[in-house]
């Protein structure tokens, strides 16, 4: 399942994530991975808020907010009370996603980033600090979160593409050392 989190954006994709979720997360908070839930739109978005109707789940997961000028990579926050944006990336991967020379030449098509917007999130009761994939491997963001004494911290990533290679186990490890320097519990969620 997790080779196809973000690739596969059919509604029966959906369904079947929509399954596992249920299945695994009674009354609890479930985080699912960068780009799980592939482009959040609002048909998705009541897809997701039906489907929990009746469940006392609720998830994270990570997903791309798009618009005519480009796209954010988010975390969203599901329930069956709703959904909003939980996060926004502060720091995308440079050049393959953060791409700002596109602005200066009035293209689209680049992520976004918000570089000093919202180091922690609420989720329920708890502040979290929240780093999706490259944020995981450079020190402001953590740093960032950090300052504002977050509950724990939630690391995601998106490995698929990643295979034969380091970079997730890397990742894992920057995220694990982060949680242990500053005593924080974390929540890892990569797809690979």
């Amino acid at each position: 399942m997790a080779s196809s989190l973000g690739r596969d954006a059919s509604m029966q994709r959906h369904r079947d994530l929509i399954a596992t979720v249920k299945d695994r997360g009674a009354g609890q908070t479930i985080v699912l991975p960068e780009s799980a839930l592939g482009f959040w739109t609002p048909t998705v978005e009541r897809l997701w808020i039906e489907a929990l109707r009746g469940t006392e789940i609720s998830m994270v997961a990570g997903a791309a907010g798009i618009d005519a000028d480009g796209y954010d990579n988010v975390l969203v926050v599901v329930s069956a009370a709703g959904s909003k944006i939980l996060y926004r990336e502060r720091m995308p991967v440079p050049g393959s996603m953060w791409q700002p020379w596109r602005s200066w030449r009035r293209e689209t098509g680049s992520a976004r980033a918000h570089f000093f917007a919202n180091p922690t999130a609420a989720v329920g009761d708890h502040q979290v600090g929240p780093l999706i994939c490259y944020e995981q491997l450079i020190v402001w963001p953590i740093l960032q979160s950090m300052f504002h004494d977050p509950d724990f911290i939630v690391a995601v990533g998106n490995g698929w593409w990643t295979s034969g290679t380091s970079i997730v186990a890397i990742q894992r490890a920057n995220a694990i050392a982060w949680a242990k320097l500053f005593a924080k519990p974390l929540v890892l969620a990569f797809n690979t």
